[in-house]
């Protein structure tokens, strides 16, 4: 099994959120102690994401639970992805949670896969910009889908914004040269709006130049004028990139693509099959 990327007390706490003061439903029927079987099966072809994390849910509301496809599958429409058995209870505790947290990794994974094949050979790197409180399985969804992470937070990369050059007074190839001096180890990436700045930057000893917003056919005028002048900082498209204009950017010379838009994608559907057992 991959491993789970929310914890069994993260994992405790969306049960709690869900069924805070019992089943008032399962419970006034008085079906509690029956006992079942459910199924989660593909409603439609998807990248799943999230079954380990829907199985740890069902074993810790007191059900046994099975995956049969692992996250990174990707799956045609009616697959198996995994089964629980155990009391009315505890199938009824974990099901919506389990349901709703595998079809929302699922969507972000799907997403990813499409820009990832939409890309190739270009890597698709995921910004930071996921939904706040998600990062964890966030994470785990783009991975499944093929992507990678671009930034993981502020604590372990240098990226130069437009917002930090607003509080800086000194040329930029100083600016470089204290970064190069204070962090040895990192690669500058430096954000441009402009194929004027990204040759400011260039010149200034930018290893990578992080484009936003521009067009394929602006991306690709910038690298032209850049290699004329002998510079080869790697180009990273940002912004505006789509599953229908993604080659372009590619076929433009972007080394990298980097993108929030997985996070956006649609879930994708997860139908559950309940039986009745004895």
């Amino acid at each position: 099994m991959s491993p789970c990327a929310l914890s069994d007390q993260a994992l405790r706490r969306l049960l709690v959120e869900d069924v805070p003061f019992g089943d008032l439903t399962t419970e006034s029927l008085g079906l509690q102690s029956r006992l079942g079987r459910l199924e989660f099966h593909a409603r439609g072809a998807m990248t799943v994401c999230g079954v380990e994390e829907a199985v740890r849910l069902f074993e810790l509301a007191g059900a046994s639970a099975r995956e049969f496809v692992l996250s990174g599958a990707v799956v045609e429409d009616g697959a198996l992805l995994l089964s629980a058995e155990g009391s009315a209870a505890a199938l009824h505790r974990a099901w919506k949670t389990a349901q709703t947290l595998m079809e929302w990794a699922s969507g972000i994974a799907s997403g990813a896969t499409a820009l990832v094949r939409a890309a190739a050979p270009v890597p698709v790197a995921c910004t930071r910009k996921n939904a706040p409180g998600t990062k964890a399985l966030s994470n785990k969804a783009i991975q499944a889908g093929g992507a990678i992470m671009h930034r993981l937070g502020l604590s372990e990369t240098l990226l130069v914004f437009a917002e930090h050059r607003r509080f800086l007074d000194e040329p930029p190839s100083a600016t470089i040269a204290r970064l190069q001096t204070r962090q040895p180890e990192k690669k500058i990436v430096v954000e441009v709006a402009s194929e004027d700045e990204a040759l400011t930057w260039a010149r200034s000893g930018s290893d990578v130049l992080q484009l936003e917003k521009f067009t394929p056919a602006a991306l690709s005028a910038c690298r032209m004028r850049l290699a004329a002048e002998g510079l080869f900082p790697v180009l990273v498209a940002a912004g505006g990139v789509r599953v229908d204009n993604a080659a372009d950017y590619v076929a433009a010379g972007a080394a990298m693509i980097a993108t929030s838009a997985p996070y956006s994608a649609a879930p994708r559907d997860v139908q559950v099959q309940f039986f009745s057992v004895g």
